[in-house]
């Protein structure tokens, strides 16, 4: 189950005052069993208030058989995009686009519990996101976003990391009239500027922890091209795939109706708890070597005919 943590991180988060002090204090008890928190906090960056700060976030949770401690299983990360968790002072309590750092937040709080009480996946796991509570909206089609307190580029530089070997991006994805199911959705891989074929180990995965067939997104190249450069994007939640060459898949937090992502309690914990479980499950089968993100021999297949795409993942010319 992972419905308990959702909503003990859904009630941390869901104050003026959240934060990574609060984080912090949340998990302090697992310090003992290896559980790191780090904490770093920033200015926002113009047109937001350069006043108000934002608190990126990393925490990890050591595998049996992780790198860090020597092994040699593959590093699952796991990221909580998201713009922000408020629009304060115009709306009260948490927005839509909390999603993603409650998801998040929420497989590093069960992954820790698990640890304490003995249970060690593998890999190492390390989990990333940020803390913002206070920053504008912004027009988009269908429905406005909640705006960004830093750019895209400095998310990515505290998020993504060199030593995720896969990357999970949790998103609140509920402002489109593309997937209408109440739930979660995965993406296909991307990878290096291609997209893939969704993941058949990650299907199964879905299939196993909801009880329901699989439910998958579309993404178009724009998808997973820079914020930022011009081009329509669904939402934000490819935008790990620029700065890795590890394979990223998108972990869509979705509804039936078209939600802004500045809408107010719009967080639907079942839902959310639904993804927190695909994510714990998938980092068990992915530090076993069970649940791949990709096919090797198909992708050896593909560089050997085809060009680079990597350029997919820059600005491009100008």
């Amino acid at each position: 189950m992972a419905l308990q943590q959702t909503l003990v991180i859904h009630e941390a988060l869901d104050s003026p005052h959240a934060n990574g002090a609060v984080v912090s204090e949340l998990f302090a008890p697992y310090a003992e069993a290896g559980v790191s928190v780090q904490v770093t906090t920033v200015h926002n960056a113009p047109p937001e208030n350069t006043a108000n700060t934002t608190d990126f976030i990393t925490i990890v949770i050591p595998g049996s058989a992780g790198k860090r401690g020597g092994g040699k299983a593959p590093t699952l990360g796991v990221i909580g995009r998201n713009g922000a968790i408020g629009a304060r002072p115009e709306l009260v309590g948490l927005v839509s686009d909390a999603d993603g750092p409650i998801g998040c937040l929420a497989v590093a709080l069960k992954l820790a519990q698990m640890k304490a009480r003995g249970d060690h996946v593998p890999g190492d796991v390390i989990v990333t996101t940020h803390l913002s509570t206070d920053v504008s909206m912004v027009p988009h089609d269908p429905v406005p976003f909640m705006g960004m307190p830093v750019s895209s580029d400095t998310m990515n530089d505290y998020q993504v990391l060199p030593e995720m070997d896969a990357i999970l991006s949790i998103d609140a994805s509920k402002g489109n009239s593309i997937v209408k199911h109440r739930g979660f959705a995965i993406s296909p891989t991307a990878m290096q500027g291609y997209i893939l074929r969704v993941a058949p180990d990650l299907v199964a995965t879905m299939e196993s922890t909801t009880g329901c067939p699989a439910v998958t997104f579309p993404i178009s190249l724009q998808d997973i091209t820079p914020y930022h450069n011009g081009l329509y994007h669904f939402n934000s939640i490819m935008q790990p795939h620029v700065a890795t060459r590890a394979p990223v898949v998108g972990v869509a937090v979705t509804a039936q109706s078209v939600v802004s992502g500045s809408a107010t309690s719009a967080n639907h914990e079942i839902d959310i708890a639904e993804a927190v479980r695909f994510c714990v499950e998938v980092s068990k089968r992915f530090g076993a070597g069970k649940c791949q993100f990709f096919n090797a021999a198909e992708w050896e297949t593909i560089r050997a005919v085809y060009p680079d795409l990597s350029v997919f993942q820059t600005a491009g010319k100008r």
